[in-house]
Order: structure tokens, then C-alpha cells, then sequence
């Protein structure tokens, strides 16, 4: 399913909408439809294990560091294992477990978002990843 086949109601996703919109274009590594999520700025920053990430442009987030940096061309998701969505007051949050593969291995990545939409788009993200940790199941 494309981003553009889910509709805003009143100019807003659900919560449940903009988790699934934003796992898919992931998954796909669909960088029109992931950039599509956000307004033309967004305050964007992440902490993963290994540093602090930011960017003020969609563009910058979408292209250097999701797709750039945190999901490289070689990082195939292979799973999406769960996804969570809900509200902390006006807040929306979503969080994503996701299997991972690439030539080192099989991976379980989980990222934990809270986001401000204004006119129904991203314009305030905050994400915390795990990183890739080993998955398990391959040692069994």
C-alpha cells in the first residue's frame, strides 16, 4: 500500500495511520513516501547507541540519516515484528521492531518515536533506537 492511499481525516493521521505509513516507507526504503510524512522543517533528533543525531530539513532526516546513515543500501528488513502506536497528551508515539539483514548477520532494530504534527504533518521527532542487536533466534 502506497502512502498516498491513506487519506487525513480533518487534516490529522491517527496514531495508528502515521505508525503504519512511516514502518511501510521504511521497510520499503521509499524515500518520496517517508519524506512525504513531514512538513517542509521538521526538529528532528535521535539517539542511537553510537552518537546523537539532528537535522532541520526532511530532506537531511530522510536522506542522511534514515536512509543514509541508520538503514544502509545493504540492511534488508526482512520482518516487521511489531508496531505500537498511542498518544502522551498531544504527543503521538510510535515504536517499530523490526528484522534486520545484511552481510553481517540478522539483526532485531528497535526504535521507540514521538512526534508533533502540524496540518497533519512531522514537524517535531524525537527517536531512540537499540541498534542492531543479534538476533537469537539464529542461535537456537
Amino acid at each position: 500500500m502506497r502512502t498516498e492511499d491513506h487519506p487525513a481525516i480533518d487534516g490529522q493521521w491517527s496514531a495508528s495511520d502515521l505508525a503504519h505509513r512511516f514502518t511501510e516507507a521504511l521497510v520499503a526504503k521509499d524515500h518520496a513516501a517517508m519524506r512525504s510524512l513531514f512538513g517542509s522543517e521538521v526538529d528532528f533528533r535521535g539517539l542511537s547507541p553510537s552518537r546523537v543525531w539532528e537535522a532541520a530539513t526532511p530532506d537531511a532526516l530522510v536522506s542522511d540519516v534514515i536512509f543514509g546513515s541508520w538503514f544502509e543500501s545493504s540492511d534488508v528488513i526482512r520482518q516487521i515484528e511489531s508496531v505500537q502506536h498511542g498518544f502522551v497528551a498531544s504527543r503521538t508515539r510510535i515504536g517499530y521492531r523490526l528484522r534486520v539483514q545484511n552481510p553481517s548477520g540478522t539483526f532485531t532494530v528497535e526504535q521507540q518515536a514521538y512526534c508533533d504534527l502540524t496540518d497533519g504533518k512531522i514537524t517535531w521527532l524525537r527517536v531512540l533506537c537499540s541498534g542492531f542487536l543479534p538476533d537469537t533466534r539464529e542461535r537456537r
